[in-house]
């Protein structure tokens, strides 16, 4: 490193790019570390109850219909018995015309006026170092169907069977029902039987008998989950309110809320959805509990804000560039000693660094993320500012280099606690230090002093040639 100080800084820049490779393994183990900790979250969740959506209710009502169908059959003779035989030995067929009853695609009729009203209650569960929000669901719903529209949806002979309609309510998993299972219709209760299928199918079902003239339909459900709860728009009018007493909620799916209140002590949202709003038949003969599930449903993610892993990753991200900052600053500091950095000492600096990304992944899952910060950040500059004392011989320059990792990790903190400012944080940070450094070297001569060239190699100098008398 003995050599001009514009090769110097190609030098240093070189191995600021081969910082990239610890910085790669250090997110490696990041990344790792949060796929281990959503593996634990996700089969906690599964073993409480997992992810609910409910898509429901809707009224299934079989559809017959007597058709004549025409078939050849062999022709038997009375007497005998036996099957009548053509000259050539083969079988004599006859062609009959029955009439017969086939089951038509059935009639599905979704609610008129749906309202539903969700309270949960969370707690947290722990598995190992981690930690998992879940929740208890007190759902009641309220709704009737449009039961006088139905005949309009047979067609030809078709027969409704109206004695066999069916309430069917689709769930993520029947495992996660818990307390009370109420149905009640026209203040009679009414009993609820899960749904058999061979199929990934959920849910339950009531056997309804004739729905005409029955207009007040009362669902009260308990259930256990785990990090979201959703229901679909099934109504004409769909009425939403979703109440917890966790803070951080996170609103998804097709719809947001109408409006929402959010507090230390949990949040209430409401939504209003108009059947303008969404694709879906009022009756109709298909079955759209799929679309329903996966392309209409709405409500919340019970979420941990910002966690420690994805402040870790961030971190990793924006290393390379501490880790740039804090060669500049070393660069420029040790200028004019007598024994300039060597570039493994560089190489140790920028390992250092990258170490603490790992070592405040590791404190923070055990004593949370402000701690760990504020205990990796402290051991990095106290251990970076003793090595530029003893191993940089930096004298007082130490100083500076000590102030500056003290500024760099107190930027980088706030850059970590806010995901909206980060990159306005770090761009920033990027330029003033670019510039700094283009006003500290502005008198710089970047081909050393005179007589030496770019890497230390003797120029030669041109004599002076005396003006001709």
């Amino acid at each position: 490193m003995r050599k001009s100080i514009g090769a110097r800084f190609l030098i240093v820049g070189l191995l600021t790019l081969l910082m990239f490779i610890p910085l790669f393994f250090v997110s490696d183990i990041v990344q790792s570390r949060k796929n281990y900790s959503q593996y634990t979250l996700n089969e906690v969740g599964r073993e409480w109850g997992g992810e609910q959506v409910i898509a429901g209710p809707m009224l299934m009502i079989p559809v017959e219909e007597t058709v004549e169908r025409t078939e050849r059959e062999a022709v038997v003779d009375p007497e005998s018995g036996e099957i009548v035989l053509d000259a050539d030995g083969s079988p004599r067929q006859r062609q009959v015309t029955r009439k017969v009853t086939v089951t038509r695609d059935p009639i599905y009729v979704y609610p008129g006026r749906f309202d539903v009203a969700i309270d949960t209650q969370t707690q947290i569960r722990h598995r190992g170092i981690f930690s998992v929000p879940v929740y208890q669901a007190g759902i009641e719903m309220g709704f009737d169907f449009p039961w006088d529209q139905i005949a309009t949806q047979a067609v030809n002979e078709e027969v409704i069977l109206w004695d066999r309609a069916e309430l069917i309510l689709s769930l993520s998993s029947n495992a996660a029902l818990r307390g009370q299972a109420v149905l009640t219709v026209d203040g009679e209760e009414v009993a609820l039987e899960p749904i058999a299928s061979a199929d990934e199918a959920a849910g339950i079902m009531a056997a309804l008998g004739d729905p005409r003239g029955k207009t007040d339909y009362t669902l009260v459900l308990g259930a256990n989950g785990a990090q979201s709860l959703q229901i679909a728009p099934v109504g004409r009018q769909t009425s939403v309110t979703i109440a917890s007493d966790w803070p951080h909620p996170s609103f998804r799916g097709a719809f947001l809320p109408d409006g929402s209140e959010i507090s230390e002590a949990g949040f209430s949202a409401t939504w209003t959805i108009p059947h303008l709003a969404r694709t879906l038949p009022q009756m109709t003969r298909e079955d759209y509990t799929r679309a329903l599930r996966y392309g209409m449903a709405f409500g919340v993610d019970f979420i941990e804000p910002n966690d420690f892993y994805q402040k870790s990753y961030r971190a990793a991200n924006y290393s390379i560039l501490f880790i740039a900052l804090t060669f500049l600053t070393v660069l420029l500091v040790e200028k004019g000693t007598e024994r300039p950095a060597h570039p493994v000492q560089y190489i140790l600096i920028g390992l250092a660094q990258s170490i603490f990304v790992l070592l405040m992944v590791a404190y923070s899952e055990q004593i949370g993320f402000g701690p760990a910060y504020a205990l990796s950040a402290g051991a990095t500059v106290v251990l970076l500012t003793f090595f530029g004392a003893v191993g940089l011989k930096l004298g007082r320059r130490t100083a500076v280099l000590g102030v500056m990792l003290l500024v760099l990790y107190g930027v980088l903190y706030l850059i970590l606690r806010s995901a909206d400012y980060a990159l306005l944080a770090g761009a920033s940070l990027a330029f003033v230090a670019l510039a700094a450094t283009m006003y500290f070297t502005r008198n710089e001569d970047w081909y050393g002093p005179e007589g030496t060239g770019f890497l230390g190699r003797k120029r030669k100098v041109q004599p002076e040639v005396p003006p001709k008398s």
